[in-house]
């Protein structure tokens, strides 16, 4: 029996979706979050005793408040995760998710001005580290309510026949199946980056800058299947969202929780004034 790339497709996204959403997984993978942060506290504190062998040791922080940053990059990768899952959904719950990471990135941004305060943590005189953690907890928050007002004005999206749903959905699968390679292999590759001795990179940088390639695709697949203007305007408005998000990340202190909160403004913008004057006419 012949299948179409559109059941191929189907058929290789569907069960890795459903095991990812499966309860005994988010249950799992919640567990090995717990173990990784004790075992970076502890691996943290064997360092600082010198009770590590020196190759581990030269590569261990000495800040118990690195633990907190290990966390919360552990947590941001499986958000990446459930975001490549979210992307056959729609457009919309997808910018959504990227909010969602965007505000745990400023929070973890936050929590990483701890590295400058001594341990027990006491007041230095020092204010930079306080106007970052300011800074970016309360872009962090902007964002946030930002995202619930966003999620709050949805409405369903234009109708399409069985038939053609079927074909533009299992099209966006096979984008989230080829995201999902890309994301493997980018992992794979940072991790080994230090035994490789190759050059390190800033994974969710580099990742959102391929999320604005494969965002680009999308808004072209689904060109053909909802050729309006009004349809292809909103999705494009997406993608440039998608871009604000990648300067968000690359920007410097303060710049980037502007950017974030203006990438979030610029959603429900976006999203009103479809819902508006162009929802219908789609």
């Amino acid at each position: 029996m012949r299948y179409s790339i559109y059941e191929l497709a189907t058929y290789a996204f569907d069960p890795l979706h459903a095991f990812w959403e499966r309860e005994r997984t988010q249950r799992a993978v919640a567990g090995v979050l717990v173990a990784c942060f004790i075992a970076a506290i502890i691996g943290i504190e064997l360092g600082r005793r010198g009770l590590l062998p020196e190759f581990i040791a030269i590569k261990t922080p000495d800040n118990h408040y690195h633990a907190i940053g290990i966390a919360f990059t552990l947590v941001l990768i499986l958000e990446v995760v459930s975001l490549i899952f979210v992307l056959p959904c729609s457009f919309a719950k997808s910018v959504g998710k990227q909010f969602e990471i965007l505000c745990l990135i400023l929070m973890r941004s936050s929590f990483k001005e701890l590295v400058n305060f001594p341990e027990p943590i006491t007041f230095t005189g020092d204010l930079t580290p306080i106007y970052r953690i300011l800074s970016d907890g309360t872009g962090a928050f902007a964002v946030f309510v930002l995202l619930g007002i966003y999620y709050k004005i949805q409405r369903p999206g234009p109708s399409l026949r069985p038939a053609f749903k079927f074909r533009y959905v299992a099209s966006k699968k096979l984008v989230a199946l080829l995201m999902l390679f890309i994301f493997t292999g980018l992992g794979i590759y940072n991790i080994l980056s230090p035994v490789l001795d190759v050059k390190h990179f800033d994974f969710f940088s580099t990742f959102y800058t391929i999320l604005i390639f494969s965002d680009i695709l999308l808004v072209l697949i689904s060109q053909r299947f909802l050729p309006s203007f009004h349809a292809v305007f909103r999705n494009s408005g997406f993608a440039l969202v998608t871009l604000l998000i990648r300067l968000a990340l690359a920007a410097p202190p303060f710049y980037n929780a502007i950017l974030g909160v203006i990438s979030a403004g610029f959603a429900v913008l976006l999203t009103l004034a479809y819902n508006s004057f162009y929802r219908t006419k789609t």
